[in-house]
């Protein structure tokens, strides 16, 4: 049988380029699933000249080689890789597929030792032990592709410890077992025992809390196994979420445990040594900075506890302990649980229009809407938050809205609730003149200078499901709950897209007058599938506070948001000396309006507590990918030079007019800047991009902010390019509305336009 495995096809029989794009699709599936090939190994495939190098470094990891003859006669020998398997865990194999027939069919495994065999019960029977799967995901194909040779991967999981023998065999249909018992071989396998070890899990104070934990084995395997993890673990992330006192399985072993609680928390890599007495291991979060202890309080405005990355079958659910375990993980104090299209008639039974009852506070959870995949959609995705009723009237479902991104906040906003695009880069990115690819493909140096500049007047083609009629809906008020008007749009959405292309909006809409402030959201695991928080708001808060306030705090603006990894808090803006007998006038964010009203301009003294922490070496995969490419945001794009240190720079309407660096070493200090006010502006604090906060607003003789006439032209000239390419998402019926509400916003750009003085 060894000499079949080996002898099966000679190597020059299978061309190159395709043996290489499957061994690339392997590679990755394999990283995926928790058992990627060590560095050697992808070196090794990614410099293979020949398809014989190749199979030399894939046939190391295969399991079973399968031969499929001219008349799709299918035969299995043992390979190369070492029968090792792990007590109630899962590992992955290679099947070397040598296939001289080119038949593109499923490549099956079974085995009567099996413990689902003919959909039986699990019965306690000591031949069966066994379970195994082939994996058909993506980034792998369901069936065979028909090339020569090429590789699948076989899963086995084992109920037992010890060693255990197993029957495999493999077809490609009913009847294409090849005769002779050919077609199945037997293992001996050993499987480890993985007891439980019960984890201690500590906040900084030593109190019990939850915490996330990457665990992988010498060999860079990733345990628990993430293949076929259930929830609260999910499969798409190499690490776990567990509580002080809860458990995991090890075979005895060495490995190394990142060990962290959320962004403000130091990253811990600890080498761990199991051995058949260990049952517990003892971790301690260390925090760099604790905003909460300031009274800012964070929160994801956008995950999903469906869809995406989590499933395949909207149907399946994730529930609100599952999301609930993610935000505690990450000490994420608010996660505001958007149900959208594909999940939403199966996840609307959840909706309360309060917290969840999973909350412990100063931990919320709650169930809002992302109008995603259905109504409006298409003229850009829309964040509800603090709905009381979350079915549009006329129906029951998803398949009533309007198209109309506009009515839709009329209807959110009667009812109090705080609005906002979802992802507002989407459609955003600078394109060249009739050209609808971003600038990052561009080859002119002019136009990416242009494009990489906050603000630029480049306008943008609006194809996209960011903040794209956000264009239009900011110039509208409509009624609130007590018929009132209040404005349509109370945020843009930050973090989760490329920063140039959200902020680029919003300071043009700044600089003409409007007050729209922003907010913080991952939108995972579709954008960011990574962990939930990576993009936040951090609101201030009293000692008590609920979900409804910190959305209240977000609509008034009292919020910076970040990456988690630098923060500006305490921003307030002091009026510079005065001659009068008076007290300086002093606003903080977010109060009273957040307006600093001048009778004539004046020097204003602006402070802040900011921190920021970066790690002391740079990381070039980050530092060297274009502003399009994930992460969008992150600490490290604003770190300076070869140095720790980062820009903190105050911006008066767009543009930087004072800057200090300072020391990304996780140190809080207090910053104060002193600017010249000439004219009524709007005023925030960045480290760009990693955080930002919202405006002050200074006024000076009671006139409005009208800062920038290439705003306003560029926000005239927006509407009709938005018009342009989301009039055919309306339905006939709101057809005419829509095109009265875009109307109405060239008129209201072209009054700001005619009261703007300034260029």
């Amino acid at each position: 049988m060894a000499a079949f495995a080996a002898a099966l096809v000679p190597a020059a029989e299978v061309e190159l380029q395709p043996l290489a794009a499957q061994a690339a699709r392997v590679a990755s599936a394999l990283e995926f699933l928790g058992e990627p090939l060590d560095a050697k190994s992808k070196a090794a495939l990614e410099q293979a000249k020949t398809p014989a190098q190749i199979q030399e470094v894939l046939d190391a990891r295969a399991l079973f080689v399968v031969h499929i003859n001219p008349e799709m006669r299918v035969k299995v020998a043992a390979g190369a890789a070492k029968p090792q398997l792990v007590e109630n865990g899962w590992r992955q194999f290679l099947v070397k597929v040598v296939n001289e027939s080119g038949t593109t069919a499923a490549l099956r495994a079974e085995s009567p030792n099996a413990l689902r065999l003919f959909n039986s019960p699990q019965a306690d029977v000591p031949s069966r032990w066994l379970d195994l799967a082939m994996f058909d995901a993506q980034p792998m194909r369901p069936t065979l592709s028909g090339l020569g040779v090429e590789y699948r991967i076989v899963q086995l999981y084992s109920r037992d410890a010890g060693r255990r023998e197993a029957k495999i065999s493999f077809n490609v249909g009913q009847g294409t077992q090849d005769l002779g018992f050919r077609n199945e071989t037997d293992l001996l396998f050993d499987c480890l025992a993985a007891p439980e070890i019960v984890l201690g899990v500590k906040d900084e104070l030593g109190r019990p809390t939850t915490a996330s934990f990457l665990i992988r084995d010498a060999q860079g395997r990733t345990y628990p196994s993430q293949a076929k993890r259930l929830a609260p673990d999910f499969a798409f992330h190499p690490q776990v979420y567990r509580a002080d006192g809860e458990t995991l399985r090890l075979p005895a072993g060495a490995y190394t445990v990142e060990f962290q609680r959320g962004p403000e928390s130091v990253a811990q890599v600890r080498a761990v040594t199991v051995g058949a007495a260990t049952r517990r291991l003892d971790f301690k979060v260390q925090r760099w900075v604790d905003p909460a202890a300031l009274g800012w309080i964070s929160g994801d405005h956008h995950i999903h506890a469906a869809g995406c990355a989590h499933y395949t079958n909207p149907t399946e659910g994730v529930h609100a302990p599952d999301m609930m375990r993610h935000v505690l993980g990450e000490d994420l104090k608010v996660g505001c649980n958007l149900t959208w299209g594909p999940c939403f008639d199966y996840q609307k039974q959840f909706f309360t229009g309060k917290e969840d009852k999973v909350s412990a506070w100063p931990y919320l959870l709650r169930y809002d809407v992302e109008v995603s995949g259905f109504g409006s959609h298409q003229s850009g995705h829309l964040c509800l938050l603090r709905l009381k009723d979350q079915m549009y009237p006329g129906g029951e479902s998803k398949n009533h809205w309007p198209t109309l991104g506009l009515n839709t906040l009329r209807w959110a906003k009667k009812q109090g609730a705080l609005v906002g695009p979802a992802h507002s880069g989407w459609g955003l990115q600078p394109a060249a003149p009739g050209d609808q690819a971003p600038v990052s493909s561009k080859t002119s140096k002019d136009f990416r200078d242009a494009a990489q500049t906050l603000p630029n007047y480049v306008i943008p083609p609006f194809n996209g499901i960011g903040a794209n009629e956000y264009i239009m809906d900011v110039t509208h008020q409509v009624p609130g709950p007590d018929g009132r008007l209040v404005p349509a749009v109370d945020f843009l959405s930050m973090v989760d897209t490329p920063h140039l292309w959200e902020l680029n909006i919003w300071y043009h809409t700044l600089n003409v007058g409007f007050r729209t402030r922003i907010s913080g959201e991952t939108d995972f695991p579709c954008i960011y599938g990574e962990r939930v928080g990576l993009g936040r708001s951090y609101v201030k808060m009293p000692a008590q506070w609920t979900y409804e306030d910190w959305c209240e705090g977000i609509r008034a603006g009292r919020n910076y948001v970040s990456d988690g990894k630098s923060h500006i808090m305490d921003l307030k803006a002091v009026e510079g000396l005065t001659t009068e007998a008076r007290a300086p006038r002093t606003v903080k964010l977010g109060e009273e309006s957040s307006e600093l009203r001048l009778d004539r301009p004046r020097n204003v003294t602006l402070t802040a507590k900011v921190a920021a922490r970066l790690n002391e070496k740079p990381n070039p995969a980050i530092r060297n990918s274009p502003q399009s490419a994930k992460p969008y945001w992150d600490i490290e794009r604003a770190r300076l030079g070869e140095t720790r240190e980062v820009p903190v720079e105050v911006i008066v309407n767009g543009q930087p007019v004072a800057k200090k660096n300072i020391a990304a070493d996780g140190t809080t200090r207090d910053l104060t800047f002193d600017v010249k006010i000439d004219r009524s502006s709007w005023v925030a604090l960045r480290i760009l991009p990693s955080s930002h906060t919202n405006p002050i607003w200074v006024m000076v003789g009671n006139e409005p902010v009208r800062a920038s006439k290439k705003s306003a032209e560029w926000c005239l000239k927006s509407v009709d390019a938005c018009w342009q390419q989301k009039e055919r998402s309306y339905a006939a019926a709101e057809k005419a509305q829509a095109a009265k509400d875009y109307e109405h916003a060239r008129v209201t750009y072209r009054k700001l336009l005619a009261e703007t003085t300034v260029d």
